[in-house]
């Protein structure tokens, strides 16, 4: 097994897909690993990832915001303001 330390969900994985030990490792462990990304650098990573599709900052920081409080840790609430400052400093 990989860097999970929590061998239940690795073997729940395993048996709920028919996937090996050592790929249900690795599964869980790049789900942990999106969910352990800071903030900070998931508002950067989005926002350029919507800036590329072509939306606008008016329509992207509303959406940001939006996937920050349904992510299954929720960052803080944080302001149009905030999600601004953090992208441009």
């Amino acid at each position: 097994m990989t860097g999970v330390e929590d061998t239940d969900i690795v073997e729940r994985v395993a048996a709920s897909t028919g996937l090996p030990p050592g790929v249900a490792a690795r599964v869980v462990d790049d789900v942990l690993a999106f969910y352990r990304i800071p903030t900070e650098q998931y508002v950067r990573r989005r926002h350029a990832e919507l800036q590329a599709e072509g939306r606008k900052n008016p329509e992207i920081f509303p959406l940001v915001a939006a996937e920050l409080r349904g992510r299954l840790v929720a960052a803080p609430d944080l302001s149009e303001r905030q999600l601004r400052r953090i992208v441009y400093g």
